[in-house]
């Protein structure tokens, strides 16, 4: 497999810099039956008895953090997950971090210490760093929250007037440092309307991570070092899609959570399951998902999904001018072969 496999030409116009009001008012390509241009609001109608969407509940952490050296060069810290049950140790990204000294002081806006750099993690490409504000999990949040603003990502220069617009309506436990995007469409009228036509809700959580920043580099995309993410799939989910109709995973994150179940047969852990062309589906029958960057295990994905289909589908896109990315258009897909 070669990195031009996972290559398209996305226009710069078409990354779309702020979410469509209402939620739901997005436009929905409809690959799963032909070629349909609709609406997100329009799902309802796509939906019965015996369908399970399962949606990923996690909330995004206020995650970016403008801090200062002690040095006084500027320092941004973006937390991706903390690595202890009292939230003081994180995963995080430090940029500029090429010169970033272990033991580092780095400083809040009124000058006192705001977090210790503690070294390299085991990845290499992240560091340890650890919260020196609060005493417990709930003030260290607080702080985090007070210094920190939405992790929208780099694509999006356009400022976010509310911050609730890049959490989904129905999200709840903060823990990732991105959204998980195809949920951001869902209104709650919209919810109850699925549910009017027979259909169900289930959760999973799933943080999402590094690996929604980080874009594929290897030559061949096999060859990616792909991050763990920490997964949940409550035993009454996991229960509701055995005895479902059809399995529509809502967004990426819950298509791996799902699948990374399946596949450990763990309901709950860590997965670095790499999902790529040839995978073999065990769960997911329908994926409801927005358009992904060139270049990214996301993209793989989706060629895992409907196969070589993945052109025509994004090629189509872009002639319909549909808005891409994270505050962009969806797509429903159904898997090859079903």
């Amino acid at each position: 497999m070669r990195l031009s496999d996972i290559d398209y030409d996305l226009p710069e116009e078409l990354i779309a810099q702020h979410p469509v009001e209402p939620r739901d008012f997005a436009r929905l390509f409809d690959a799963s039956c032909g070629f349909v241009h609709r609406r997100v609001s329009d799902l309802a109608e796509l939906v019965g008895e015996g369908d399970l969407l399962v949606i990923n509940e996690t909330r995004v952490l206020p995650a970016r953090l403008p801090l200062q050296r002690s040095s006084g060069g500027r320092v941004e810290v973006l937390l991706l997950e903390a690595l202890d049950e009292v939230d003081a140790r994180w995963e995080a990204l430090v940029r500029p971090g090429r010169k970033m000294r272990d033991g580092e002081e780095l400083l809040g806006v009124d000058g006192f210490v705001f977090a210790v750099v503690e070294g390299r993690s085991a990845a290499g490409d992240t560091f340890v760093v650890r919260i020196t504000r609060g005493d417990d999990p709930s003030s260290r949040r607080a702080a985090i929250s007070t210094v920190g603003s939405m992790p929208l990502p780099p694509y999006i220069t356009a400022p976010l007037v509310d911050s609730e617009r890049y959490q989904t309506v129905y999200a709840r436990r903060e823990a990732s440092a991105a959204a998980p995007t195809a949920g951001l469409h869902f209104t709650p009228e919209l919810m109850a309307r699925i549910e009017g036509r027979g259909a169900k809700f289930a959760p999973v959580e799933l943080v999402v991570g590094l690996d929604t920043f980080k874009p594929v580099e290897e030559e061949n995309p096999l060859d990616h070092r792909i991050h763990s993410e920490r997964y949940c799939v409550p035993d009454a989910t996991w229960k509701a899609v055995q005895k479902a109709n059809r399995v529509i995973a809502v967004g990426t994150t819950s298509c791996r959570a799902l699948e990374s179940a399946a596949t450990t047969g763990r309901l709950e852990g860590r997965t670095d399951l790499f999902i790529t062309p040839g995978y073999e589906w065990k769960v997911v029958d329908v994926l409801m998902t927005n358009f992904h960057m060139p270049r990214t295990t996301l993209l793989l994905m989706i060629g895992a999904f409907v196969g070589d289909a993945w052109r025509n589908i994004y090629a189509e896109a872009v002639r319909e001018r549909y808005r891409f990315l994270s505050f962009g258009d969806a797509m429903l897909l159904t898997k090859a072969g079903s």
